[in-house]
Parts: structure tokens; sequence; C-alpha cells
């Protein structure tokens, strides 16, 4: 698989909905994840990402326009010991709960499904990145829009390579009703030297109606010290 441009991936879909990046620095010294939310409704776009003591969370901008909290208020990324997980839904405290109970990513994404908001049934992208920066990816999906069926897709990049990452996002594109994301999780580089780059690269990307909020860290694999960055539009 050729490496993609994540920039060129991002302008080229005005809605790629909510995105996933897990990956190493082109410098080696570096895991890197990231992870950006769209919305087309004014309740998804009534949303900023704030820090918490392992993560983030997604939080209202303005708690007097929210007017359904389920499936957009929810902690996108949280420690479990040293490992790192980011998803798009509440699957988040799920892969936690499982991780600091023994057991292991896929076993906690084999007791969820992709998400209840027909027709559109948003799948449910997931990741684990590890201190060593090994990583897992999933993609919990329906088929081609039929509930009936749930695909459970599960990704694992056990030595990165520096300089490239995985790129996986929730739609296609935009349509009525959202077409789910396909094929597996796409090759892309990872060249910029700091979280900031990265930041600046992503959000500058991503389609100025749909953009909502972008989250980056950078963690220097050689003793777990990591930099954060968040962008909101409100």
């Amino acid at each position: 698989m050729k490496k993609s441009d994540l920039t060129t991936l991002l302008r080229d879909n005005p809605y790629p909905g909510r995105g996933i990046v897990l990956g190493r620095s082109a410098d080696g010294a570096f895991a890197i994840a990231a992870y950006f939310i769209m919305g087309r409704s004014e309740n998804s776009r009534n949303r900023v990402f704030v820090p918490t003591e392992d993560g983030i969370r997604t939080q209202a901008h303005d708690p007097a326009k929210m007017t359904d909290p389920s499936l957009i208020i929810y902690h996108p990324v949280r420690m479990a010991g040293r490992g790192l997980i980011v998803t798009n839904g509440d699957q988040t405290d799920t892969v936690r709960d499982y991780i600091l109970s023994g057991r292991t990513f896929v076993e906690a994404l084999k007791s969820r499904t992709f998400e209840p908001d027909a027709p559109n049934f948003t799948p449910r992208i997931s990741g684990l990145l590890s201190p060593d920066g090994s990583f897992q990816l999933s993609i919990l999906k329906s088929a081609d829009g039929n509930p009936a069926c749930c695909c459970r897709c599960f990704y694992h990049y056990d030595a990165p390579l520096a300089g490239e990452g995985r790129f996986i996002h929730t739609y296609q594109g935009d349509g009525s009703p959202l077409p789910s994301f396909e094929g597996e999780p796409v090759r892309i580089a990872l060249e910029d030297p700091n979280p900031d780059a990265l930041a600046d690269r992503v959000w500058t990307a991503l389609n100025p109606d749909n953009k909502v909020s972008l989250f980056v860290r950078y963690i220097r694999l050689s003793d777990g010290i990591y930099q954060d960055v968040i962008r909101n539009l409100r």
C-alpha cells in the first residue's frame, strides 16, 4: 500500500466525520495520536474538546443549545495504564474497563456494535496505542447500511515504521444516509516534527464548514512524556 498524503485526503473529502490517526514520527522518537470530530447539525457542531486528567472529553460549547447529548458527549481519549485509548464514542470507557480488568481491546469491542443512529448506523472506530509505539485499530460497522449484521474489523501494527501512520474515519464522504468507511486503515506519511505542526496541517485541511475539534498528542517513546495540542472551532 502506497503512502497517502493526509492533507490531500482531508481536503478532498468534505465530510469524513470523525477520524483517528496513529503512527510514529519521522525520527522514530515519538508515537503519534490524533483525533478529530466534524458536524453537520447545530447539535453536533455545538461541541469543544476539553482536557481531563487522563485525556479529553467533549463538552457543549453552549449548554443551552445542546438538544441531545447521546452519542456526542463522551471521552474520546483516555489512558489505561500506560496505553492510550482513542475512540469516537463511549466505547472508550468500555475498552478502558476491559483493559484494567486484564482483558483485551478486541474483547472489549466484541461487546459493542455500531451506533444506533439509523439510517446512518455510524461506525464505531477505536484505537489503542501501546507504550512501545505499537498500536491497534478497529471499526465496527453495519453491512452496507443493513443493521442485521455488525462487521467487526481489527488491525494490529506491531512495529510501526518511522514517518508513517494509519488513518481511519467514520464516513467515506457526505451523503444521505452517510456511507460508512470502506477498506483497511489508510497508510499515510507523518513527517511533522511536533504536535503543533501536525495540528496546524490537519486543522487547515479539514472542511471549514464542518470541522469542530481536533486533538493531537506526541509521546516520547523513551520516557512516556507527552505534549498535547487541542484546536476548537468555537
